[in-house]
């Protein structure tokens, strides 16, 4: 585990200095410019890094912001820059690129930043665009009536998912008259300290209807103790390898896979009423095939956010069975959200942010 993080650190260092000797390479100004230039992107890396080890929770809650969103959002600069280069240096191998494009070119270096800006500007309105994903899910079993199920993941609440973008996001949702609404995991982004100072546990007490959670990775990042108390505080019914029966529907909500010694699906799910129809929520969606095997009737996951921004999505799709979206296994159905809200810079790219409005029916 220590090796392979190692390993990963190493690669990704050298990938950082890669773009960076690229990018002094490539700057039509002075000495001083391009080691100005090359100093505030590598200061970007770090900030994120001081962040991680608690800066952020030091700082003005301002500064904490502006400095989470410039620090993260160098990441998806960092990618973008470093396929630009990589195709630019494999152009070189077969002589198709001039060597004089990476060296002291305004037109180079221009178009870079002009493609990266724009791609930059797009994904950010995309982000701020939320899809209304409509859900009807059938079933066999007896509903007194149709039950309409907000179903939200991965809201990320913290220093750039502030209260003012979250209390948006409370009367959007509310808009919808849910009975239900359900939240697979990671509602807080990895700091607690932006929630309780602005009181965000306040904007959950607002909703029309009750709200069931389970837990994601980020509140085991965050500090399960503090992610506990605020869940309290937001009156949320958390289900933590637990159920709860409301109406005619089962809610089972498992503990996040950071919790090696949590129950399986099977074991979760004992001695509840299999004449209602029941819900999973899991906030990772690996094996799915336990939620079939124990005769869950839909299953909501989130966690993959699609993987944010393209080419990451490419990825992501090759890691899971479903990365995102609808689909049915035997007569389980399946939900995995690409979630509300988001980690790190607001850019969505060849991803969405969205909510599901789900009607449960005969």
């Amino acid at each position: 585990m220590k090796i392979g993080f190692i390993i990963v650190l190493l690669v990704a260092l050298a990938a950082n200095v890669y773009v960076l000797w690229h990018v002094y390479q490539v700057l039509p100004l002075p000495t001083w410019g391009k080691w100005t230039v090359v100093v505030l992107m590598a200061a970007a890396l770090v900030m994120m890094f001081t962040g991680i080890f608690g800066a952020f929770d030091r700082m003005p809650l301002w500064l904490a912001s502006a400095t989470y969103d410039i620090s993260t959002s160098w990441l998806i600069v960092f990618l973008y820059l470093l396929i630009a280069f990589l195709v630019l240096d494999l152009g070189r191998l077969v002589h198709l690129v001039p060597r004089e494009w990476l060296h002291s070119n305004a037109w180079t270096a221009g178009t870079i930043t002009a493609l990266v800006a724009g791609l930059l500007i797009y994904g950010n309105i995309h982000y701020h665009n939320k899809v209304r994903e409509p859900l009807t899910i059938h079933t066999g079993k007896q509903l007194q009536s149709p039950v309409k199920v907000v179903m939200l993941s991965d809201l990320h609440l913290g220093y750039h998912n502030r209260k003012a973008e979250w209390q948006r996001w409370v009367k959007m949702i509310n808009a919808e008259k849910p009975d239900l609404i359900l939240v697979a995991g990671d509602i807080i982004d990895g700091y607690v300290r932006p929630l309780l100072e602005e009181d965000m546990a306040a904007d959950f007490r607002q909703f029309n209807a009750p709200v069931v959670a389970c837990l994601g990775n980020h509140e085991y990042i965050t500090g399960i103790d503090k992610s506990l108390d605020f869940y309290k505080q937001a009156g949320i019914t958390l289900l933590r390898d637990s159920t709860v029966t409301l109406g005619d529907l089962v809610i089972a909500g498992r503990d996040d896979r950071s919790n090696f010694k949590r129950k399986s699906v099977k074991q979760l799910i004992a001695g509840v009423d299999k004449g209602k129809f029941t819900i999973l929520l899991d906030h990772q969606p690996y094996h799915l095939e336990e939620a079939q095997q124990a005769g869950i009737d839909f299953q909501l996951s989130g966690h993959t956010h699609e993987g944010q921004v393209w080419p990451m999505s490419l990825m992501v799709h090759k890691m899971y069975e479903n990365a995102w979206g609808y689909c049915k296994k035997g007569d389980t159905q399946y939900y995995v959200s690409s979630g509300l809200g988001i980690w790190g810079g607001k850019y969505r790219i060849g991803t969405r942010s969205e909510y599901i409005v789900a009607t449960i029916q005969n």
